[in-house]
């Protein structure tokens, strides 16, 4: 089974301050699911020869980190991960290396988030992996702003010129349930011999998920301020998912440069909104975040977007780092 990039699932493309409509999050993963099936090539015959990778496992090559954690939460011990950024690398900037792609040629599954590393895309696109699944086609994308930011109608900022795809889906855990979803059914067509387990793991990881949309959904309802300022705009979907609005210092790209009037904004925005803290995150440089909170006279936290574990991450895996990223949210908040 091979989902490939001209097999994508229709995505709805609605603008940025809509309110998430759920009965639309199904609507396209059912079409992302049907993707799936419909752009499969592998035979029965295929099906009986996967799992003939490392140590007789489903070997799965993962683009980054929420990837390889959904392949290891679905596939458990049926399945060996490897990912291809390492921790502590900034994903966005990862050059696939020659070895890397003898990995992904030889791989039972190539699971990545297109648009999100272009160095991926063309290698896993070039690539002879038995199953490809892109992560970005079994859930809905937004457009968000490249610098400017906003992401709820208390704010008519315009986008920027470069706006596209937002690729962070993984910070919105309903998305990420409807992501898991695809995944499960995928690894069910590449390798049937295991096909219960996966579809029982699938389940719990959605249930966890599902469990943690609603803390924060419990957590986020009562705050005395609905705007947060971060150095990266990784969190457009939880914005969304939740009623808040994010403003980026920077766009969707973790190392451009904010303009000077940008900040200047921002630092009007902050006094205007009650904004407390600036975040900025583990894998970038703090010096922007830093600057504009000492010129606002705001506090500044770590607002982690989860593209990779490390020793400096507030947690060990993606459930435990989102987690303490929502303390840090009620905390600048003011949550009630």
């Amino acid at each position: 089974m091979t989902v490939m990039n001209e097999c994508h699932a229709s995505r709805r493309r609605p603008g940025r301050r809509r309110l998430i409509s759920t009965a639309a999050v199904t609507a396209t993963t059912l079409l992302g699911l049907t993707a799936l099936t419909a752009c499969s090539s592998m035979t029965a015959a295929d099906g009986k020869n996967a799992g003939n990778g490392k140590n007789g496992k489903l070997d799965v090559v993962a683009s980054f980190y929420p990837l390889e954690y959904l392949a290891q939460e679905i596939g458990g011990d049926h399945v060996s991960v490897s990912d291809l950024t390492e921790p502590g690398q900034e994903p966005h900037d990862l050059e696939v290396s020659a070895k890397q792609r003898t990995d992904i040629e030889k791989a039972d599954v190539a699971l990545y988030l297109k648009n999100l590393q272009p160095s991926v895309d063309e290698a896993i696109s070039q690539s002879g992996a038995k199953t490809k699944i892109d992560a970005a086609s079994l859930t809905s994308m937004e457009k968000h702003g490249d610098e400017v930011g906003g992401h709820a109608p208390e704010h008519d900022h315009t986008h920027g010129e470069h706006e596209g795809d937002d690729p962070h889906i993984w910070q919105d855990p309903v998305r990420f349930a409807e992501v898991a979803k695809g995944v499960g059914k995928a690894f069910e067509k590449a390798d049937p011999g295991h096909a219960a387990a996966y579809e029982k793991n699938t389940a719990a990881l959605v249930k966890k998920l599902g469990d943690l949309d609603t803390e924060y959904r419990e957590g986020l309802r009562n705050t005395k301020s609905k705007v947060f300022i971060t150095t990266h705009a990784a969190f457009g979907y939880l914005a969304e998912r939740y009623g808040l609005t994010e403003e980026a210092i920077n766009g969707l790209d973790p190392e451009s440069e904010p303009s000077a009037a940008r900040v200047k904004d921002l630092q009007k925005l902050a006094k205007a909104d009650g904004v407390t803290t600036v975040f900025y995150e583990t894998l970038v440089s703090d010096k922007t975040a830093k600057t504009l909170a000492n010129d606002a006279h705001l506090r500044t936290d770590v607002l982690d977007p989860i593209e990779g574990i490390t020793a400096k991450s507030k947690g060990r895996d993606y459930i435990q780092v989102m987690e303490s990223n929502l303390k840090a949210l009620r905390k600048a908040l003011g949550a009630k």
